[in-house]
């Protein structure tokens, strides 16, 4: 089992930044991808940001890229999402998970391929 614990949502201004923290525990061996996802309400799970676990490679969505940094500490047990220039379609419950899937030449983009989820933790820009 792995367990995955979200912290730092918060209410932000538009244009504002964010640290999103994802702590990561338990059998972690293997995982190859802990990525975060985000629900905004009515819609699917959406793809923002992940990291090839072992390696730190990042994966970023086009709709955040140049604004949201993804990355890890050394020890591997927490994920990072840094969140600039913050607008009011980035709100959302962002989700961190975890998957033992290989997809060849990639993050896993699709939220069936994570096993492990966390509660989620809440981000809402407002104007």
């Amino acid at each position: 089992q792995v367990q995955l614990v979200e912290s730092g949502g918060a209410l932000v201004q538009v244009g504002g930044s964010l640290t999103l923290s994802c702590d990561v525990s338990g059998n972690t061996f293997p995982i190859y991808y802990v990525t975060w996802f985000r629900q905004a309400p009515g819609k699917e799970h959406d793809f923002v940001a992940g990291l090839r676990w072992s390696t730190a490679y990042p994966y970023v969505a086009d709709s955040v890229k140049g604004r949201f940094i993804v990355s890890r500490d050394n020890a591997e047990k927490t994920m990072f999402l840094q969140m600039n220039s913050l607008n009011a379609e980035d709100t959302a419950v962002y989700y961190c998970a975890a998957s033992r899937h290989w997809c060849s030449g990639s993050v896993c983009h699709g939220p069936e391929q994570y096993e492990y989820w966390g509660q989620g933790t809440q981000v809402t820009v407002s104007s």
